[in-house]
Formats: C-alpha cells, structure tokens, sequence
C-alpha cells in the first residue's frame, strides 16, 4: 500500500483552491447577473470602486457585518464561533446614534430574557460588544457609507477602508423620525438640537429640560416610554397625538395615564414652533398646536418637544442594490433572512416593521449564523452553471481512469503482469492527482441550483 504524505496533502489541497477560485472568478463576468430591481444601476458603481479602493485600506473576510446592534452582536457571536472571523462594522454617531444602535437611547430594558430586575439598554449593548470581542470579531467603529453587491466577493467601504467579503449581513436597524413644520428645523428659525429631539434619554436631562414644561409626539410604546422618563426632569410632560386612543400596550398606556405629570391632548397635531423670547429665540419657547377635530390653533408654552413617531430603517447607504419595500426596509424571504442577491442577509429592525424588539432582533441574528446556508457561505457562480460543469468533469476523469483499470485487469495474462502493473501505476497516478483536486474544490465550493444545497462531501479512492 502507498500513501500520499500529510504535508503534501495540504500542500495540494492549497494549489488546488487557488486554482479553482481563479477559475470561478475568471468566469463569474460571462454569467448571466441575477438583478433585480435597483440593482441594475450598481454595475456602474462595480466599475468605479475598483478604482477607489486603490486609496484604501484593504481587508478581506469571509464575513462581513454592518451594524452594532443585538442582531449584529448576535450573528458576530455566533460566526466567531464557528470560525469565520467576522469584521464588524459597528459605525462612528452612524445616523446620529451611538454604536450599540437604538438600545443605546433607552433607560431600562426589562423584557430582555435573563434580567429579572431590568438593565440600562447601554449596559446590555456594551455586554453584546465584548462578547463578540471575546470570540474574535474584529470590530471596527466607522460607519459604511457605499456597497458594491453586483458581484462576488462583495465589498464594503468606509472612508478609510474596504472590506473584500464572501457574505455580508446588514443589520443597521432604524432611526427615529422627525416632522417637518415650521420651526422643526435645523436652520435659521429652526429649533433642532435647542429644544426639539428625537431621544428623550439622550437629551431629556439636559439643564434646558429641568423643570420645564415638555412635550411629547406620538402614541406607540416609544410615547408612553419617553413621556414617563420625561417626568423625572420637566414640570409636566404632554403627550400630543393626532387620534382619541394610543396605539401603545396597555401596560404602557397605564403607567403614562395614571401618571399625575402627564396629560394627554388628544385629536391634536403641532403645526409649528417658536423661540422664547427671554433667550432672544435662541431656544425653544413654544408650540402651535392644532386641534384636527375643529381646526382651532393654540398655544402651548414648552421648552423641550421629542418626537416619538416611529422609526426609519438605515438603508440609504444600500443605493437601491437591495429589494426594499415602500417603506424603506430590506425585503427578506418570508421565514428567512435572504435578501434578493444571494449571500447578503438582513437581520434586525432592518427588515421587520412588525415586532421591532431587541429579542426578535437577535433571533434574526441568530437564523442567519445557524439556520440559514451561511457557514456554506452560499456561493452564486450564476447561470452558467461554470462550477457544476468543472465539477463533474473531474469525477468524470476519475470514473474513466477506473474503467480503464478494470479493462486492463481483465487482459492480464495476455499482456502480462509487468505490461499491466505499469499502466496501473500510471492510472493510478492520474486518479489520485484528479482525486484530490476534486477534493479541494469540494471543501471550498458548494454547488447550488434554487434551494437546493448539494451537500459537501469527498471522493476518496483507494491506492494501490
């Protein structure tokens, strides 16, 4: 019995998956592209960030992950563990929101599972961050501004990098959404950043608020919330909606209406803001508010308005290379994490507009790392089928050498031992270099038609 040494092994399992992956990419630009409806325009920016990542830092990986929240910490935990090595992009003030996403803006979390008395949202975010630390995610805080889906190996940039990845998760939830009225604005006239918010946990401590009537806008969960923290701080807090019931839980409901600082102006809209005059306009004195009921406008004297009307999800950086719905939102495949190009997934916020909850979040996180074909690392070679032809070329090869074997054993007395045990050595040879290409390319390749993944496995042959 012979037997090829370990170390050669290796060594041509190596040559072998450099060769094929030059092969695959070599054919990947005469396969027809799957698009889809925004992604026509992204194969000009395919051309152009070739040349820009000329002035970056380059770095490559099998798993790319874009955002910082429990979604994202969850399926960096989880393909660390595997080890894929992820790159994290956690984002610098991403959206105007700290790394750790929307949690990062709430006080006490207390439907989270395992945190019976309830923990700062900012606490659990920074547990999430050194977990994924402590399993070898390299986390980078800079926030990606442009993608480049039309072709794999995707990339990623940033200002100062760029990021080569075989599969990408984008998992950068949503932020919270602003009216436009006269005086909601950032500029002259406008009132933003002196008096109007949109986090009442970010801002509502600042000295501006302290015992000072404040108002709130809105009528979910996120109202009732911000309104009962506003109450630490302001005189009182009025929650203007626009309808006669709140659309929150009643849990919430309760807390905020029970609570004798509150009052509610129901059938009411604000209809534009204005300056205090003590301060010369320089920050915020009050609010027009209209009833939409009888259409009278009064005045509401306030020094602090927070928005709490729901969020938008962070997908403009995409540029139309994802299906998104009318909404703004990744559209995933019902009961998965697919996205429309293969090998991106969206998990989080980012693509649900029904739960929104930091638990469900991290069970997308999860589906992905675990369920979904990700530790495949779901390789498209497109419509021309380039791998699977290769593929079975090679076994092809190795079922001709074997055939041949078979026919010269049968001839063995009449072209004699000697005669034969050369050509067996021969076909032999043959068969085990051919053996172990197809080898390689099973254990870095998977072939897959639709939904169907052709599961890896070995072609091992016996020597003589």
């Amino acid at each position: 019995m012979s037997y090829c040494p370990k170390s050669n092994l290796l060594n041509l399992l190596k040559r072998g998956s450099k060769f094929f992956r030059k092969a695959s990419n070599s054919a990947a630009p005469t396969a027809a592209p799957t698009s889809t409806p925004g992604q026509a325009s992204s194969s000009a920016a395919a051309i152009s960030s070739t040349s820009a990542m000329d002035d970056l830092h380059i770095l490559k990986t099998r798993l790319c992950i874009i955002g910082s929240g429990p979604a994202a910490h969850t399926a960096a935990i989880y393909a660390s563990r595997a080890e894929l090595k992820p790159i994290l992009f956690e984002g610098w003030m991403a959206n105007g929101i700290a790394p750790g996403g929307q949690l990062t803006t709430t006080t006490d979390v207390e439907n989270f599972p395992g945190f019976p008395v309830g923990i700062n949202g900012i606490e659990l975010m920074d547990r999430c961050r050194k977990q994924s630390l402590r399993f070898g995610t390299q986390i980078l805080t800079e926030t990606v501004n442009k993608v480049d889906f039309s072709t794999t190996p995707f990339k990623v940039f940033t200002d100062s990098k760029a990021v080569i990845a075989d599969s990408i998760i984008v998992a950068t939830g949503a932020v919270a959404k602003r009216l436009d009225f006269p005086g909601s604005g950032e500029g002259p006239g406008g009132f933003w950043n002196r008096g109007i918010s949109a986090c009442a946990v970010c801002d509502g401590a600042a000295p501006i608020f302290r015992n000072k009537p404040l108002a709130v806008i809105g009528g979910g969960d996120s109202a009732m919330e911000e309104a009962t923290f506003l109450t630490k701080y302001g005189s009182i807090v009025y929650i203007i909606h626009r309808r006669d019931t709140f659309r929150a839980s009643k849990i919430m409901q309760q807390r905020a209406l029970t609570n004798p600082k509150i009052q509610v102006l129901w059938n009411s809209a604000v209809v534009g803001a204005y300056g205090d005059e003590n301060t010369n306009n320089r920050v915020l004195g009050g609010l027009k508010v209209k009833n939409v009921l009888s259409g009278e406008v009064s005045d509401l004297k306030v020094s602090g308005l927070f928005f709490a009307i729901g969020h938008e999800p962070a997908t403009k950086f995409l540029d139309g290379q994802l299906e998104l719905d009318s909404g703004g939102y990744v559209v995933t495949r019902p009961g998965t994490t697919l996205t429309s190009v293969p090998g991106v997934f969206a998990a989080g916020d980012v693509q649900d507009k029904k739960y929104r909850q930091a638990v469900t979040a991290a069970g997308t996180g999860l589906s992905i790392s675990s369920i979904s074909p990700l530790h495949r690392l779901n390789f498209d070679f497109g419509a021309s089928m380039f791998a699977a032809l290769l593929f079975f070329i090679l076994f092809g090869i190795i079922c001709f050498v074997w055939v041949i074997r078979c026919i010269c054993f049968c001839f063995c007395f009449l072209l004699g031992q000697n005669y034969v045990y050369r050509i067996d050595i021969m076909l032999n040879l043959i068969a085990w270099f051919t053996s172990l290409l197809c080898t390689a390319y099973s254990c870095i390749f998977q072939l897959e038609a639709a939904d169907l993944h052709v599961s890896l496995f070995l072609i091992k042959l016996p020597t003589r």
